[in-house]
């Protein structure tokens, strides 16, 4: 144990001005989905990624492990697996009740972006300690859930674009990130600087008024 030790005391005026300041900053925080090649040192990723693990945890179990993907070989891999998934998603239930939603936040199946930005982040969620261990972490989905959100808040305060894939085919992942079965993948982060071209959809710009994600009681 160790004395909690608080933040400075700030006036009220001042800490709100801190939280608009930030709520200001992270506005501008939009799915990229055209990257740049230009390279992203390993210092930043490091940096975003020690971040999360700052984040709450259930029993402070922290039950995250992020894999970095840069090299080219990892990344085409990566891409051809996640492409062939897709093409299933969008000839399913993706072809017809979400494609236009899908189309209209410019998702498709191709994924090149997947080979093009320097980093492919993968985020996998620790089912247990270890894989002797037979107690379970509690809240691993909603631990990691909340790590994500640190590191991609990190990543965008650093300058860079990012974009957030559902972390499929998991049990390719869990080979080619080299990663135990107890570990789940859970979310892929494309990392980097955007494209030239790069360009937010309008349906993105969207976004939900206060008053319709909090309530007062």
């Amino acid at each position: 144990m160790r004395p909690w030790i608080p933040e400075t005391d700030l006036p009220d005026h001042e800490r709100t001005a801190r939280a608009a300041a930030f709520c200001e900053r992270m506005a501008s925080r939009h799915s990229c989905r055209s990257f740049s090649s230009k390279p992203v040192p390993r210092a930043v990723i490091e940096a975003s990624i020690a971040a999360a693990g700052n984040a709450p945890s259930g029993a402070n179990r922290q039950p995250w492990h992020f894999a970095a993907l840069s090299s080219a070989g990892a990344k085409t891999a990566l891409r051809v697996a996640v492409e062939e998934e897709e093409r299933h998603f969008y000839g399913g239930i993706g072809g017809s009740e979400w494609q236009g939603v899908l189309r209209d936040l410019g998702a498709k199946a191709d994924k090149p972006y997947l080979e093009i930005a320097p980093w492919v982040l993968v985020a996998f969620g620790q089912t247990r300690a270890s894989e002797t261990d037979l107690f379970p972490n509690p809240q691993v989905t909603e631990s990691v859930g909340i790590a994500c959100g640190l590191l991609i808040s990190a990543l965008h305060l650093a300058g860079l674009a990012t974009l957030v894939h559902t972390a499929t085919p998991a049990r390719f992942l869990n080979r080619l990130c080299r990663r135990p079965e107890h570990e789940r993948p859970i979310l892929l982060i494309v990392v980097g600087h955007p494209a030239a071209d790069a360009a937010v959809p309008a349906a993105a710009l969207e976004r939900k008024p206060l008053d319709q994600i909090a309530s007062w009681l």
